[in-house]
């Protein structure tokens, strides 16, 4: 491992803390979508003195359980409350994680073997505050068409994350935490293409959106520009909350 410089003495001295607070051989790996200017973002942070970047993750306290646990990273790393989380995949291939820290002590608490659960988190990209913790030079938000390098396995979570998000988008409603409070059915259909990859029929789409009555169409249009004004919509909380617990009948 080249260049480990502060990284190194870092993880050494919280090692020790590490193993007092969390239950060993468990990790969490959050892989945080936002929406922004069109394009589907992802929350990455780089690693200090490294050229690789990596999913927001961290450990579950002993008196934590795993979705307290996630919701405390994501917390800490955004400064965001509320997040929509959802629990996605276990991630236990062997050597997942310990080859990054090959030329660390064995004693070191990040060079065991760890079971990673991965989440997915759905935020309102405007009420994120990145935060890098001390073990990350930068906490950004990265476009899903043009990543860096990520460390470890993080690639093969985040294309599972995204995955898993494009086959829920088919039975539950998505964008309430993605889009701001009020919207405009091209701009939902376009959340929708970005996350699916493909196009969609602009007519299909209206059809089957206001079927799934999910939707409010506000009295007002949004104001400004020179073409028609544009009726703007918002998500009814009853009704999307529902279609979160029970699903759609049909899917894109």
């Amino acid at each position: 491992m080249e260049n480990q410089g502060d990284l190194r003495s870092l993880l050494e001295q919280k090692s020790a803390l590490y193993w007092q607070d969390y239950i060993p051989h468990i990790s969490i790996d959050c892989v945080v979508f936002g929406f922004h200017d069109a394009t589907l973002k992802v929350l990455l942070l780089k690693v200090k003195d490294q050229d690789r970047w990596g999913l927001p993750g961290g450990y579950m306290g002993k008196h934590e359980d795993m979705n307290q646990a996630a919701a405390r990273i994501l917390q800490e790393r955004t400064g965001a409350e509320d997040i929509f989380l959802q629990q996605f995949s276990v991630f236990s291939e062997l050597n997942r994680s310990e080859d990054f820290f090959q030329e660390y002590p064995d004693t070191l608490w990040h060079k065991q073997r760890f079971i990673s659960v991965g989440f997915y988190a759905l935020v309102d990209y405007t009420e994120v505050i990145p935060v890098p913790d001390e073990l990350s030079s930068a906490c950004e938000w990265k476009d899903i068409e043009n990543l860096p390098a990520l460390m470890m396995d993080h690639q093969k979570i985040l294309l599972e994350a995204l995955e898993t998000l494009r086959r829920q988008l088919n039975y539950k409603p998505i964008g309430y935490n993605l889009l701001p409070a009020e919207f405009t059915m091209p701009e939902l259909q376009k959340l929708y293409e970005i996350i699916l990859g493909k196009k969609l029929n602009r007519g299909n789409f209206y059809r089957k959106m206001l079927a799934y009555d999910i939707l409010d169409k506000l009295e007002e249009p949004r104001k400004g520009g020179a073409h028609k004004a544009p009726n703007l919509y918002k998500f009814n909380m009853e009704k999307y909350e529902n279609a979160l617990r029970h699903g759609f009948k049909e899917g894109w």
